[in-house]
């Protein structure tokens, strides 16, 4: 099954050539989930060869422009496309009144429904599931609410072992009942153990994503054992302080967060606008967590 994350912007709250505002695209065994949405993300879709058409579900971490400033567009342009299926749209209680507003005032009937849930910042809860990827939020701190998102494949049905399964004329019929982890009696008489004709599926990935936030052990417990970590490292270490002042992380943060949860990759972004080369933010991150890259405009990196 593909889980892999396409990087459409890496820049966080101004401008800077060649970079765009945060947003990311997941595919999950091809169902897209837009992750964020800052200026721009449309050109980036068009750009990396992605159709807007085919995103049903998008997630807002927080209010702050570079990371919902580009959703009315998208919204917009859904609309003027043709769309008619229900987009699903998971966001701070409040993004519900912005957009009404936008939509109020320019006049805008969407032709499709929006099915809006408001997340909540005090708790980590389940916000989605279906049959390839369970949706959590993570609760992190910045200077307004915000939440990250973790996304957890669900687990397969178990693999059957063919050659013996036709060796020993079990009949197709009862396949799907050995995937399901149930043993079978055949009308011969014959006992069929699931475990002896099947294997176990893969362990289920995990893909998190935490935006803005200053480091914080409280949210540490809720991206344990990612297979693949994305930490937002605005500032070189050198710039703690301004980090600390805006409830951002530092590239130096960033590693430390990555070894402390024990995950397999991190991946950096949100990168300050002062940076005009990204280098030093990637050296300062491999420094303490090696399997660090850098989370940048058109990179797509499997789960």
């Amino acid at each position: 099954m593909k889980f892999e994350v396409t990087i459409l912007g890496s820049a966080s709250a101004t401008p800077v050539y060649n970079r765009n505002p945060t947003a990311q695209l997941l595919n999950c065994n091809e169902r897209f989930y837009l992750i964020d949405c800052g200026e721009g993300t449309q050109q980036q879709l068009i750009k990396f060869g992605f159709k807007a058409a085919k995103i049903d579900y998008i997630f807002i971490s927080h209010l702050h422009g570079d990371h919902f400033f580009g959703l009315i567009g998208l919204l917009s342009s859904l609309h003027l496309n043709g769309r008619i299926k229900p987009l699903y749209l998971f966001g701070p209680p409040e993004l519900k009144e912005i957009l009404d507003l936008q939509f109020k005032y320019t006049d805008t009937q969407l032709r499709y429904p929006i099915n809006f849930t408001p997340l909540h910042t005090k708790h980590p809860e389940v916000i989605f599931k279906n049959n390839d990827v369970v949706v959590e939020t993570i609760i992190l701190n910045h200077r307004i609410p915000c939440t990250g998102f973790k996304f957890t494949e669900k687990k397969r049905l178990r693999k059957l072992i063919v050659e013996k399964l036709e060796k020993d004329q079990v009949p197709i019929n009862y396949y799907p009942m050995l995937k399901r982890s149930l043993d079978i009696d055949l009308p011969d008489g014959r006992r069929i153990n699931y475990l002896d004709y099947t294997t176990d599926s893969a362990i289920p990935k995990a893909y998190c994503y935490c935006s803005d936030t200053k480091y914080d052990e409280r949210y540490f417990s809720q991206i344990e054992g990612a297979d693949t970590l994305y930490h937002e490292a605005t500032f070189l270490h050198e710039m703690l302080e301004r980090a600390l002042e805006t409830h951002h992380t530092t590239a130096q943060q960033a590693a430390e967060v990555a070894n402390k949860v024990g995950a397999k990759r991190l991946l950096i972004g949100h990168f300050s606008s002062r940076y005009k080369t990204l280098d030093a933010l990637l050296e300062e991150a491999k420094l303490g967590f090696d399997n660090t890259q850098l989370a940048t405009e058109g990179k797509t990196f499997e789960i």
